[in-house]
């Protein structure tokens, strides 16, 4: 069994009634609680990596990767965020583990949120890929020498688990909240070119780039934790839009994340916990086509620790914490294909991460069946916000999300500080923009959804925000 280590923590806490309910003649409203808990999800070292099309085996750790939770507790409110170090969460994990976290604290399932960091240095458990992988392995072997665990079990056990202790670990806490900008680390990755398309990765220093197709979001979202019993910061939300991407290799690792932690407990304290958000960064990335030289994944952490230490002199308190919980589901029609683009595919997968096909063609296979493991129903994308107070508020959005999206939510919130998190309870591939569908490339190949999913969920997230939000 692995081992948990607790923590206690403060976050935010998702209350199921309306603004004008928490005060009642004046009074003021219950204190915040909160507890939090960490526990090691690394693989064993053999598993099948994620991230890239082709097999990819794992050959040992460079940190391990964590499951890391925090409860919170309001008055006769309970929720719970849980951020996973993995590429992405299958609909059957998230499920499951929401549903198993409920019966065992009492939590709503529907006020659980799990995201996924998307390092691609963790394990590819799920999806038409690991399916293709699997089926050969089984095929040749009888059994899958790869798969020696069910991964999906025992990430779905350690999630309940972790919430649980997270649960048990609840004390008063105080909140700070606000935001940064950080220039120089993300670089939209899609770019108009001289000979006309729109193309993702370009190659640096490519003389038919003209300009980005699109933005990036500077802002770094912080919420800082305080136990009212102890001295100093004891965690931290941190909310930034960049690919965790950065690392390579066949060694499991948590990517920038683990550095920003790491120059954070330099100043807060061994014990301090990070929870890291990955924001929208469907078509965000860390390289800089204008130079030969790519960031490294500790200079990222670092420089963006050094930001969150500058900033947090300046966070407001959180003074009044009236924290709710609202979600909704929105149904977007997938992709469709004929039969005959339907057996290309399924022929076309065994020539994924050889040089028999382009890397256009070998994504656009692995998508088709992809959709059709979803089943050609239309994809139901939960849409989640947590309310912290008057002036903050968290939202999750599943899938990779274009930058635009989250952007348009942000000018849209009424809160002055809004943290947009992706990849939370479903990876769905790709969510980019009508624009970015009609100018193509790799990510909107790799879509599952119809044009105009993404659009619908802002407009959700919209309503959500509004309804929560501190009026006039």
């Amino acid at each position: 069994m692995s081992r948990v280590t607790i923590r206690i923590a403060a976050v935010f806490i998702a209350a199921a009634v309306a603004w004008p309910l928490l005060e009642v003649s004046g009074a003021r409203a219950a204190e915040l609680s909160a507890g939090v808990a960490v526990i090691d999800i690394t693989p064993p070292v053999g598993y099948r990596m994620s991230g890239y099309f082709r097999e990819r085996l794992s050959t040992g750790t460079s940190n391990p990767l964590k499951a890391k939770a925090v409860v919170f507790r309001q008055g006769d409110e309970r929720a719970a965020i849980v951020i996973c170090d993995i590429i992405g969460l299958s609909v059957d994990v998230s499920s499951r583990a929401r549903r198993r976290a409920s019966r065992k604290t009492g939590i709503p399932a529907s006020n659980i949120l799990i995201a996924a960091t998307h390092s691609h240095t963790g394990p590819l458990y799920f999806g038409a890929l690991r399916k293709h992988f699997h089926d050969l392995a089984v095929a040749k072997n009888g059994s899958d020498p790869h798969e020696k665990v069910d991964y999906s079990s025992e990430l779905v056990a350690k999630i309940t688990k972790v919430i649980a202790q997270a649960d048990a670990a609840a004390e008063p806490v105080r909140l700070e909240a606000g935001s940064a900008e950080q220039q120089g680390l993300s670089f939209n990755r899609r770019f108009f070119m001289k000979n006309g398309p729109v193309r993702f990765n370009p190659g640096v220093l490519n003389p038919d780039i003209i300009r980005p197709a699109g933005p990036i979001d500077p802002e770094v979202g912080i919420v800082l934790f305080r136990s009212k019993r102890a001295v100093g910061a004891i965690a931290a939300l941190v909310n930034f839009a960049l690919h965790l991407d950065t690392v390579g290799g066949t060694k499991y690792a948590a990517d920038y994340p683990f550095y920003l932690e790491q120059v954070l407990r330099g100043r807060y304290g061994d014990e301090f916990l990070l929870f890291f958000g990955t924001g929208t960064c469907g078509d965000i990335n860390h390289i800089d086509v204008t130079k030969k030289e790519r960031l490294k994944t500790d200079y990222i952490g670092r420089t963006l620790a050094e930001t969150v230490i500058a900033e947090a002199g300046r966070l407001k308190p959180v003074s009044e914490p009236a924290l709710a919980v609202r979600s909704e589901i929105v149904r977007v029609p997938l992709q469709k294909f004929g039969p005959e683009k339907i057996a290309w595919a399924r022929e076309s997968i065994n020539k994924v991460g050889t040089r028999e096909m382009s890397f256009l063609e070998q994504v656009e296979a692995y998508k088709i069946l992809a959709v059709q493991m979803r089943g050609g129903v239309p994809i139901e994308l939960e849409v989640q916000v947590f309310r912290l107070s008057r002036d903050v508020a968290v939202i999750g959005l599943p899938g990779e999300v274009f930058v635009d999206l989250g952007l348009a939510i942000k000018r849209a919130s009424s809160f002055a500080t809004t943290l947009v998190i992706e990849l939370c309870q479903d990876a769905p591939g790709y969510i980019p923009t009508k624009k970015a569908f009609a100018e193509g490339s790799y990510e909107t190949v790799n879509s599952r959804i119809a044009p105009g999913g993404g659009e619908a969920m802002v407009e959700a997230a919209v309503r959500l925000l509004k309804e929560l939000g501190p009026g006039d």
